[in-house]
């Protein structure tokens, strides 16, 4: 599953947004006045680099529930909504964490959680994977993305966000004012031609590897929220089943861009395979088996 999702995308959006808008109003000029002054950049990379990331994390569910078109089951309309409600209940409870927003959305089998904070969560289901699947591979399914809630994944991988974001910002300048007071000689007080164009094409590239970085740990959190599963369930077993399901369906399971380092199942593969934000189905149907 490719990495770039509605969390990173707005994360950046901002970030440039906020880059660009600083640039205009002079501090750029300001950072490279008689030298590069690294610690104002350091806390200028601190700023621009984290306001993204918090504020992506900050509006996730707004995003998610948007994106997805997910409908919160406010009150149960049949059978099934009322067990799923009943059965995200007693996992949050066995996990240690406040009721979240149960929601359903139509789609191919998959499912996400998201939000800022452990008490304040939503989990989200599609139409495909209800239909799909056992209630015990369904429930399996629940408790992984519960997992993710309990261990506060979405608030580790926005402080990790938020610190490549910050070596992304910082190194790019650096480099540039290297390379415009080198290269190109510059020597304005204002930033040169070089510096700019150095700065626009290294954030391009320093992105790339904090990307790689970021999906490092997106790969990573996917094996503790299996085995966060099998924890709450007793058993590796109804996971198991599960993500063999997922693996063999056809065609294969997506969801919208946006959310898919949120959902449950990922097929990278190649190259793209550094940017994916789930591990192989095999790897983690054989690290559940390893665990137990």
């Amino acid at each position: 599953m490719k990495r770039i999702v509605l969390f990173l995308a707005t994360n950046l959006a901002v970030m440039l947004v906020m880059s660009i808008v600083l640039s205009l109003l002079g501090v750029n000029r300001f950072l490279t006045a008689n030298g590069l002054n690294l610690g104002t950049l350091m806390v200028y990379s601190l700023v621009v680099g984290f306001t993204g990331a918090i504020f992506s994390l900050l509006i996730s569910k707004q995003m998610a529930k948007w994106s997805t078109g997910a409908r919160v089951i406010d009150s149960p309309s049949s059978s099934t909504e009322l067990w799923l409600v009943d059965t995200v209940k007693r996992l949050a409870d066995r996990a240690g964490i406040a009721m979240p927003e149960v929601a359903v959305y139509d789609g191919e089998p998959n499912a996400f959680a998201t939000g800022a904070f452990k008490n304040s969560a939503l989990v989200a289901v599609s139409t495909g994977l209800l239909e799909s699947m056992t209630k015990d591979e369904v429930e399996a399914v629940l408790g992984h993305e519960i997992a993710h809630v309990a261990n506060g994944d979405m608030v580790t991988l926005t402080l990790i966000q938020g610190v490549v974001n910050t070596f992304v910002v910082f190194l790019a300048r650096v480099v540039g004012y290297f390379v415009d007071k080198t290269l190109f000689r510059s020597n304005d007080d204002r930033p040169g031609v070089g510096y700019m164009i150095t700065v626009f094409v290294c954030e391009i590239l320093f992105g790339i590897l904090a990307s790689i970085i970021v999906a490092w740990f997106s790969r990573y959190r996917e094996f503790r929220a299996d085995a966060g599963s099998a924890k709450l369930l007793g058993s590796p077993q109804p996971m198991v089943k599960a993500l063999a399901r997922l693996g063999g369906l056809e065609p294969p399971v997506s969801m919208p861009k946006a959310f898919e380092a949120m959902g449950i199942n990922g097929a990278p593969s190649g190259f793209s395979a550094l940017f994916a934000s789930h591990p192989p189905i095999e790897q983690r149907i054989a690290a559940l088996r390893g665990a137990h």
